[in-house]
C-alpha cells in the first residue's frame, strides 16, 4: 500500500471513534443508513468489531471483578465460621478440662451445684443436671459439705420432685452434709428441693417459702364471639379439652381440676414435713403459698441460719473455700435448645410441660 493510499485510508488516519460513537456507527448500519463520505464499507465493520471487542472486554472485566468479590465473600464467612467452631471448642475444653473452681481440688472445701432460673426439663435447672453436679460433689473426698446454691422461683413439680429425692438419698446416706443456701429467691418448687437439705441457709432479706401450686390461663370465649370466630375442637372424652382457653369450664370440671391441684400440693407440704421435721413451727400460714422475707422464714422454722455461701465457707473451713461441680453447658447445644424454643413458639406448637407449677406466678 502507498503512502497516498494510507493517507486515505481512515482506518490508518482518520480519528479514533469512542465506543459511544462505534455504537451510533453500528446502530446507523442497521437502519441501512450509508456510511459516513469518504469511509467503505469495510472499514466501518472493522470499527464495529473493534467496538464489540472493547464491550466484550468490560463484561469480562465486571465478571471476573464479581467473581472475585465473592470468592472474598466465601472466604470471608469460611474464616468467620472456623473462628466460630475453634471458639465454641475452646470454651467447651476450658469448661470441661481447664475451668478452676474458687478453691484447689485437693484441699478440704464445699461442693456447690448451682440452681439458677426456672426449674424445668428444658432450662439449665433441670433435674438431670442438677443431681449430676451433687453426685460428682458427693464422691469426692476433699469435699466437707455439698452446697446447693439457690436462686430460683420454682418450676416443674416432677423435675423438682427428682431433685428433692436425690438430695434426701445423699443425705440419708450420712457421708457428709448436704446444705441448702438461698441467695436472692428460693420460693415454690425451688424450696421444695431445699427442704431435702441437712440444713437451709438464707440471706435475711432472701424470699423463701411459697409452699403452693399454682395453673394460671386465660378464658377467651366471650372474646371469639365477638370477633365472629368459631372454635372448632374435635375430642374423643367429653372433659378432653376442659383446659382450652376457648372454651368454658363446667362446674364439675373446675371442681375436679381443683382437686388436682390440691392433691399435688398435699404432695408438696408432705415433702416439706419430711425434709424439715419438727423445726417447722405451728402455723397454719406455712402451706398457704405466702412467701416470707429470710428473716421471717428463720422463725417460722423454714430455715436453719441466716447467712451467704461465703459466710458458710468461712464458719466450716476458716475461709471461704470453694468449687463449682455444676456441669458446664455445651454452648451448642444451649443455642440448639433456645432456637427450638422460640421456633415452637412462633409456630403455635405446645411445649411439653405441666400446666401445673411450683412456682411464683
Amino acid at each position: 500500500m502507498s503512502d497516498d493510499d494510507k493517507h486515505g485510508d481512515r482506518w490508518t488516519s482518520g480519528p479514533e471513534l469512542t465506543p459511544e460513537q462505534a455504537r451510533r456507527e453500528r446502530e446507523g448500519q442497521h437502519t441501512d443508513q450509508p456510511p459516513p463520505p469518504g469511509e467503505d464499507a469495510e472499514t466501518l465493520r472493522e470499527r464495529q468489531r473493534l467496538a464489540q471487542l472493547e464491550m466484550m472486554d468490560r463484561w469480562v472485566g465486571g465478571v471476573l471483578a464479581e467473581q472475585r468479590r465473592s470468592r472474598r465473600w466465601k472466604l470471608f464467612f469460611r474464616f468467620f465460621f472456623a473462628l466460630l467452631i475453634l471458639a465454641s471448642l475452646s470454651t467447651t475444653l476450658y469448661g470441661l478440662f481447664g475451668a478452676p473452681g474458687s478453691g484447689p481440688p485437693d484441699r478440704p472445701h464445699l461442693g456447690v451445684v448451682e440452681l439458677k432460673g426456672v426449674i424445668d426439663s428444658d432450662s439449665p435447672a433441670s433435674a438431670e443436671r442438677i443431681i449430676e453436679g451433687l453426685e460428682r460433689a458427693w464422691n469426692v473426698e476433699e469435699v466437707e459439705a455439698v452446697v446447693l446454691h439457690i436462686n430460683s422461683p420454682g418450676g416443674s413439680p416432677v423435675q423438682s420432685q427428682r431433685i428433692f429425692e436425690a438430695v434426701m438419698r445423699l443425705r440419708e446416706s450420712g457421708d457428709k452434709p448436704v446444705l441448702a443456701v438461698v441467695e436472692d429467691i428460693g420460693a415454690s418448687g425451688a424450696y421444695y428441693v431445699a427442704a431435702a437439705a441437712d440444713e437451709i441457709i438464707a440471706a435475711p432479706a432472701s424470699l423463701v417459702g411459697s409452699i403452693g401450686v399454682v395453673h394460671a390461663g386465660f378464658g377467651f370465649e366471650e372474646a371469639i364471639g365477638r370477633l365472629g370466630v368459631e372454635r372448632r375442637v374435635f375430642t374423643a372424652g367429653e372433659n378432653k379439652a376442659f383446659l382450652d382457653p376457648f372454651s368454658d369450664i363446667a362446674p364439675a370440671q373446675r371442681e375436679f381440676w381443683q382437686s388436682v391441684l390440691e392433691n399435688t400440693h398435699e404432695q408438696f407440704i408432705a415433702a416439706v414435713r419430711k425434709g424439715r421435721g419438727e423445726r417447722l413451727v405451728d402455723d397454719e400460714r406455712l402451706f398457704s403459698g405466702l412467701i416470707w422475707s429470710g428473716e421471717q422464714a428463720l422463725e417460722l422454722g423454714l430455715v436453719d441460719e441466716l447467712d451467704s455461701l461465703d459466710g458458710v465457707a468461712r464458719a466450716r473451713l476458716g475461709e471461704a473455700r470453694t468449687r463449682d461441680y455444676t456441669p458446664r453447658l455445651d454452648p451448642f447445644e444451649r443455642i440448639s435448645r433456645q432456637f427450638g424454643r422460640v421456633a415452637m413458639e412462633w409456630l403455635g406448637v405446645p411445649r411439653g410441660e405441666s400446666p401445673v407449677r411450683y412456682q411464683l406466678p
